[in-house]
């Protein structure tokens, strides 16, 4: 189809300024295989590890790699700014700000787990064009797993992070029961790592992770295996099960119940809030993390809402159309998530905390 515009009417400068603007874009969507290509031949790591300038044919002895590859994938990486070039020697380096989002698994700011996520979007690409002509939705399993990794992997850094230091803190009296000894339900749990790290920071609790999703409560139970493996220490106050967010055997009884990244998601997030009310004892507290939105759609045209859009328009919406839901998707904001909350009958709800990327609701009856 033929656009319809007066040439004799384009401001040339606005022009020049959009064409900057969508080459960056494409730039950045080029490069991106090369960081993945960069992780899975752990070439960040060899670097971060050497901890020294390095030259392209070290590095493709060091990784079993083809050097001409090698060389020119470093130049891609250097005129990036994701490593340094050093013009005299011919050497490059990766400075230990980049080595902390590139090749730490550990850090909180690492970040290869987006790219995961990514991969799998282009993998999808028929399923979402068939998905945007007939409005059905898609459910989160029908995605590729690489959605699945790579959302645990994007996800994990910052619980690491914030999740045990701050979040839990600045919810009314629920750290000091979590230490004494509680009940606690986090649904939606996906691969776990939210249910873990609250498991080894409270071993006097115990923690029922819950997602309707089967593969992802396998890999969940995995990671536990792997953590006893790996730290030599039982963690045996956790338990995970497949089950939907409104389930009667999720049971009762809970001084916590937790929704990390996930209730905008659902088909009837309303539902799992009335159940999670009813769910809880006399006190007891309902977390819900959600990505950092504002109520109105120009007040999140910016770096991070263009981010959250991107993967509610593939995951987030199409997810809960295909179960007939409201389709809240990541940039709901706190009117919607409060109205859904105040729905299921909680009295109390307050924002008790937030970081650039998420706001964390408090929810009492």
């Amino acid at each position: 189809m033929k656009a319809n515009f007066d040439s004799r009417k384009i401001d040339e400068q606005k022009l020049s300024e959009f064409m900057l603007k969508a080459m960056g874009d494409v730039t950045s969507t080029i490069s991106a295989m090369l960081v993945i290509i960069g992780d899975r031949l752990h070439l960040y790591q060899t670097m971060a590890k050497l901890g020294r300038p390095i030259t392209s044919e070290e590095l493709a002895k060091m990784t079993n790699t083809s050097e001409r590859l090698i060389r020119e994938w470093l130049a891609n990486q250097a005129a990036g700014g994701y490593i340094i070039y050093d013009p005299p020697n011919r050497k490059y380096s990766l400075p230990p700000e980049q080595a902390m989002a590139l090749a730490d698994e550990n850090s909180p700011v690492y970040i290869l787990g987006a790219y995961q996520a990514i991969r799998s979007y282009f993998k999808d690409e028929d399923k979402f064009v068939e998905m945007f002509k007939s409005g059905k939705g898609m459910k989160w399993g029908e995605h590729h797993h690489d959605l699945f990794e790579g959302s645990a992997l994007f996800y994990k850094p910052n619980y690491v992070g914030n999740l045990v230091s701050s979040w839990i803190p600045s919810l009314d009296g629920v750290e000091e029961k979590l230490q004494q000894g509680a009940k606690v339900a986090d649904i939606g749990c996906g691969y776990g790592i939210s249910t873990i790290l609250m498991a080894k920071a409270y071993p006097n609790s115990k923690f029922y992770g819950f997602d309707n999703h089967g593969p992802s409560i396998e890999r969940a139970k995995d990671q536990i295996r792997k953590e006893e493996e790996t730290g030599g220490v039982s963690i045996s106050n956790v338990e995970f099960v497949s089950v939907n967010a409104n389930d009667e055997s999720i049971g009762n009884d809970y001084d916590l119940i937790t929704f990390f990244d996930c209730l905008h998601d659902m088909g009837d997030p309303l539902g799992a809030m009335k159940f999670a009310r009813q769910s809880l004892k006399a006190g007891g507290t309902c977390m819900i993390v959600e990505p950092m939105a504002n109520d109105k759609l120009e007040e999140n045209l910016n770096l991070v809402g263009r981010a959250f859009y991107a993967a509610s328009t593939l995951v987030c919406v199409p997810n809960s159309l295909a179960e007939n839901g409201p389709a809240l998707g990541a940039q709901a904001g706190e009117k919607k998530i409060s109205e859904i909350v105040k729905a299921a009958g909680f009295t109390i709800f307050r924002r008790a905390t937030q970081t650039p990327f998420n706001i964390i609701y408090e929810a009492k009856p």
